[in-house]
């Protein structure tokens, strides 16, 4: 893994593999208050499980300037300005995956010439987000069938995302859409001493972005 460095817009990016052809540019969830960005855990725990298996891609984890719903826009700016960054160093295929509100980030990046595909993990996909910029591209949806919103807790229903789904395919997007049984929302949280912990079904979802990958 590399050290974090810093976006156009002053967002942080972690870069774990070299440059290549091809790039996985990872988005975070958000916050219902306005917050310096942090590091997602179930982004970091795929990333460590993926980066592996895919010497061949570098993946970078974008680190918000404030990680807030009431911010998408400077959110969906520091998506687009990690997108632009993995061109800048090589790559003509960029991977977009997006947790939680990084679903919605990720969709409003898509635009970008060299994104392919979007993977969309337990997506916040509201109703106003403009979908244009997946059109000709590929969007995978994977869902716990156990997530939702609960007091203190995070989180999405996977009937949110799956409304969601049938709105874009509608346009003629190439389109799919998983559910995991028995998961929750991501595939792990932050201990108390900052190391991750996985949660139920993890390995499941990391098994389908995988999949995903190979797709391309």
């Amino acid at each position: 893994m590399n050290g974090v460095e810093k976006l156009a817009t002053g967002a942080g990016v972690r870069i774990t593999g070299t440059s290549s052809a091809d790039a996985v540019v990872c988005v975070d969830g958000g916050s219902g208050r306005d917050r310096p960005g942090d590091w997602s855990a179930t982004i970091e725990w795929l990333v460590r499980q993926l980066a592996p298996a895919f010497p061949d891609r570098s993946f970078l984890e974008v680190r918000y300037r404030t990680k807030s719903w009431r911010l998408l826009e400077s959110c969906i700016d520091d998506g687009r300005a990690a997108v632009a960054l993995a061109v800048e160093r090589g790559a003509s295929r960029c991977i977009l995956i997006g947790f939680s509100m990084g679903g919605a980030v990720a969709v409003a990046a898509a635009g970008a010439p060299a994104v392919t595909t979007v993977i969309g993990l337990a997506p916040w996909l509201p109703d106003q987000l403009d979908v244009a910029g997946l059109d000709g591209k590929r969007l995978a949806i994977l869902h716990g069938a156990l997530d939702r919103p609960l007091p203190g807790i995070p989180g999405v229903s996977a009937a949110s995302s799956r409304l969601a789904f049938e709105r874009i395919r509608a346009r003629g997007v190439d389109a799919s859409y998983a559910l995991i049984a028995g998961g929750v929302h991501g595939a792990a949280v932050r201990g108390p001493g900052g190391g991750l912990v996985r949660l139920p079904r993890a390995g499941r979802w990391a098994s389908l972005v995988a999949g995903e990958l190979r797709r391309g």
